[in-house]
């Protein structure tokens, strides 16, 4: 399954928005124009999935308030809503709709104003109910984070818990130990933490055909390396290695301590790809890469993704047009988000006519889209004059 469409009523940047998604999309923006608030809608659902806690995942973002959004009017709940899709030439097999408003007075959680199931058209689950009614207090949960209550839609369920966030920060993986001690939560995860338990808990089979996969990619942006794999140290800890071609042969083993920034962040995008299994959300994966490489993301991160087992949806934000230099990426597959004083609107490149058109004529998406993300005032930048 994948995220076909989503509708998102007051989250955050947005107003309103109704895009719909293939397995793969692009999101580009200006700076503060919510690309990471658009896949954090998302990620709310995991979180609840995961059972978080629809109490804890609210005021994990600072409760209602803060995810309201502040071009907000007589419309005062926030709404979610997803369809999922088995294919791309079928119609939706479940629709998912999660309205919620801030704490009555008195009350100490937020309030659910709206939980609806849909499959195939067919109404499974709409809340408030009779019980509801009855009992309040239960609309300070959803029915998708209760396994008691999720039996009849728990597809959906197990599709959301295996979303996956991933903005990987290589110093983390090098020196885990200096910026965390406690207790390693998903988003923790997300920016590396953990990484090389993570591999060392995979099989061996599975963990030797990953990285053997992962070494052909590397080979191409770094030429030097061969024979990468997870080794444990004396204390047992698992370490990334790898052999760099060297003048003195004996010396050329490196660890994750010693890869280079890109080469970190490469290792885990890729073994993410392998590893999801429903909905992938990429921030930026161009970071510390060379322009050459990131031209090849694009390509690169459909072909690994078509090789994992599951086929998962990729969703990546980016600000490079390398990574846009590609004449394979669709117009349908970019959204574009134009902030403004309504909020933000999200629109796909192909409904915006004068993109259209470029990118019919053969201009690649870096040269149409990017230049229409560019803030007005970008060039008088270097004109500034601190006090």
């Amino acid at each position: 399954m994948y995220i076909s469409r989503i509708r998102l009523q007051n989250w955050m940047n947005f107003t309103a928005v109704d895009v719909r998604l293939g397995k793969r999309a692009f999101v580009v923006g200006p700076n503060a124009s919510g690309k990471s608030n658009f896949l954090d809608a998302i990620r709310f659902l995991r979180d609840l999935a995961r059972g978080d806690g629809f109490s804890g995942a609210v005021e994990k973002r600072g409760g209602v308030t803060r995810i309201r959004c502040l071009a907000a009017r007589r419309v005062t709940d926030v709404k979610i809503t997803v369809d999922l899709t088995e294919s791309e030439d079928a119609d939706p097999e479940w629709s998912y709709t999660l309205a919620f408003a801030k704490e009555p007075a008195g009350a100490h959680s937020p309030v659910i104003t709206e939980e609806i199931v849909e499959r195939r058209g067919r109404v499974v689950l709409r809340r408030p109910d009779e019980e509801d009614g009855i009992d309040p207090l239960r609309l300070s949960q959803t029915h998708l984070e209760q396994i008691s209550s999720n039996k009849e839609f728990r597809p959906v369920a197990e599709f959301l818990r295996e979303t996956r966030y991933v903005h990987f920060v290589p110093q983390l993986i090098r020196k885990p130990e200096v910026f965390f001690g406690g207790r390693v939560t998903s988003d923790e995860e997300a920016f590396g933490f953990r990484f090389l338990e993570h591999l060392s808990d995979a099989t061996e089979q599975t963990r030797k055909a990953r990285l053997g996969k992962i070494e052909q990619a590397l080979r191409l942006a770094v030429p030097q390396l061969s024979n990468l794999r997870l080794t444990p140290d004396t204390m047992g800890v698992p370490h990334l290695e790898a052999l760099y071609d060297h003048w003195r042969p004996k010396a050329g083993k490196q660890r994750e301590s010693q890869f280079s920034d890109g080469t970190i962040r490469l290792i885990g995008l890729l073994w993410s790809i392998l590893d999801s299994h429903s909905v992938l959300l990429l921030e930026e994966p161009e970071l510390s890469l060379h322009p050459a490489l990131v031209r090849e993301l694009a390509p690169l991160i459909y072909r690994v993704s078509r090789q994992s087992k599951r086929k998962p949806q990729v969703i990546t934000t980016t600000h490079s047009p390398d990574l846009l230099d590609n004449s394979g990426i669709a117009a349908s597959e970019i959204l574009l988000l134009t902030p403004g004083a309504e909020g933000t609107s999200v629109k796909p490149a192909a409904d915006i006519p004068e993109i259209r058109v470029l990118l019919e004529s053969g201009l690649s998406p870096a040269e149409v889209v990017i230049p229409a993300t560019a803030p007005p005032g970008a060039s008088q930048l270097a004109l500034f004059k601190p006090d």
